[in-house]
């Protein structure tokens, strides 16, 4: 069958691969309509070729965090090679919509993003970036959903959760477009006000940038940028400061020891604890002790 014959379906599409090998032969060439896909890779690598264009995203093996979403448009019939050159169990969630759907979506709204219909006119257009705790979950939900679900209560379940992946994903797509421009815009200052609420939530924790950025769907050089164009001081600098004045009320309200409060802050070492202290609150932590 010529491409030009193939009847394009009108309905999303949300697949899953949980756990099993990529590394069978496969020369198989496919014909592939015209759609948006958003896959969401948490362990293995996908290597294929579209159109001559080879593509390869790595989600590792597992064992660190460094699950990926791909965003990929096809604007035209295509043809797709899969070249399955890993070891890794693949574990993925691939939601694909059709041109005919999105152009449906598109039209139903006067003011739509700018940025997804950019990316929809460009054929073979790619964007990504790690997976955030809450594609995570709703990708965990695609792929083990409730055993009692059967048949299209199933594919409601699934696809529900799909839409909102990649609702996230094209906020994720705008936002992206926001911090090409040459000064801070609006998104980039909602993301960072998502890492200090992240922080704020987790100062108990033992805090990675690394995991701040996935948390919040971004680099870490992104997030490390914008922070401190918004606020002055680098994601590390607040998180100490935070914990200080957290440490700072102990000693107020409760009157904790030096030791304990230095261990709430961080610091296995009182007197770098007294340094730091006295250097934010101008006196040492015993003059704010209860």
């Amino acid at each position: 069958m010529g491409s030009c014959d193939m009847k394009i379906p009108q309905h999303l599409f949300v697949g899953t691969v949980d756990g099993e090998p990529n590394c069978a032969p496969d020369t198989t060439v496919y014909e592939i309509w015209p759609k948006f896909l958003v896959m969401v890779l948490l362990q293995g690598s996908q290597h294929f070729v579209i159109d001559d264009c080879p593509v390869r995203i790595d989600a590792g093996s597992g064992t660190e965090d460094r699950a990926v979403v791909f965003m990929l448009n096809v604007a035209r019939f295509s043809r797709l090679r899969f070249v399955n050159d890993s070891t890794v169990p693949l574990r993925k969630v691939m939601i694909s919509a059709p041109h005919p759907w999105m152009e449906w979506l598109m039209h139903t709204r006067d003011n739509g993003s700018s940025a997804l219909r950019d990316f929809l006119a460009t054929h073979l257009a790619q964007l990504s970036f790690p997976v955030s705790g809450q594609i995570r979950q709703l990708s965990e939900q695609i792929l083990k959903p409730p055993p009692s679900m059967d048949g299209e209560v199933r594919t409601l379940y699934r696809n529900s959760r799909a839409l909102d992946i990649m609702c996230l994903a094209c906020v994720a797509m705008d936002e992206w477009a926001e911090e090409e421009r040459p000064r801070p815009q609006l998104a980039s200052r909602r993301r960072s006000e998502r890492v200090r609420d992240y922080v704020l939530g987790n100062l108990d924790k033992s805090l990675t940038i690394e995991e701040i950025a996935a948390e919040v769907g971004a680099s870490v050089s992104s997030v490390q940028r914008h922070f401190k164009e918004h606020f002055q001081m680098t994601v590390f600098e607040f998180i100490r400061r935070e914990r200080l004045a957290q440490a700072c009320a102990a000693l107020e309200r409760e009157g904790v020891s030096i030791a304990q409060a230095a261990y709430a802050a961080g610091y296995a070492d009182p007197s770098n604890f007294t340094v730091a202290f006295k250097k934010v609150y101008g006196v040492p932590p015993k003059f704010k002790r209860r």
